[in-house]
């Protein structure tokens, strides 16, 4: 059963115009386990007094080993949004209500397929950064290659792109394409693609005995890239899917 616990808001930054990191940390001042891909639910009620709650991934880098202190997320601003109400004007020491962790959109231990292809859009990269530290285990035990290919109309809405850039530039076997469909970079880089992530998808030519995928962000791109990757052969229990609804 999910623990229930409040939050305090520690920092926060903006990471594109329209998205915020926040870190939290519990109030109790236990920590919190969980497992990178995991989400938390956020409670709160309308102005009418409604319950009512939102879904925000664990953006945490943890290796799923050991609790954090530190719980981050990422949240997208909606105009007239209940949440954006909540999340966007919390001010460093305010208390939220939440509860998890959940979901099952992890890495797998049983996994043996030599590719790993990580696909999202928005905020639905944030799993992926929580991801990286058992990502670099999968790395170092070699034979494995992991590529992330996410999606954004432009360079400054590339969240987290600086840290999956580094990454890359340490780690030999991880490789990231920033999908940019509506604006190029102002220095482009070499390893950027212009377009959709379910379009560029393509040039790596998946295949069913080289891949395993994970898809996360607009449910439009799921829908796009899981068919897409059916095309390419995969079967189904080798394309895991989480869907990010922007919701109100």
């Amino acid at each position: 059963m999910a623990d229930h616990f409040q939050l305090r808001l520690v920092d926060s930054h903006m990471l594109a115009p329209s998205v915020r990191h926040l870190a939290f940390e519990r109030v109790d001042g236990q920590p919190l386990a969980f497992q990178p891909g995991q989400f938390l639910q956020v409670h709160f009620h309308y102005d009418d007094g409604t319950a009512t709650k939102r879904s925000y991934s664990v953006a945490t880098v943890g290796d799923g080993s050991s609790p954090v202190q530190r719980i981050e997320i990422a949240v997208s601003y909606v105009d007239g949004g209940a949440a954006t109400k909540l999340l966007g004007g919390l001010e460093n020491g305010g208390i939220i209500d939440a509860s998890g962790p959940y979901g099952r959109f992890c890495l797998q231990e049983a996994d043996t397929h030599p590719r790993y292809l990580l696909l999202a859009t928005g905020t639905g990269v944030t799993p992926y950064r929580a991801m990286l530290p058992q990502i670099e285990k999968l790395l170092a035990r070699g034979g494995r290659e992991v590529v992330l290919l996410y999606g954004a109309r432009n360079e400054g809405e590339l969240l987290y792109g600086e840290e999956f850039e580094a990454f890359a530039q340490s780690h030999p076997g991880f490789t990231f394409h920033g999908c940019l469909s509506r604006a190029p970079r102002a220095v482009p880089r070499a390893s950027d693609r212009s377009g959709h992530v379910q379009a560029v998808l393509a040039e790596l030519a998946p295949s069913a005995e080289r891949d395993i995928a994970y898809l996360c962000g607009n449910p439009n791109m799921v829908d796009a890239a899981f068919a897409a990757l059916k095309e390419f052969g995969l079967p189904v229990p080798q394309i895991r899917r989480e869907k990010y609804i922007s919701s109100r």
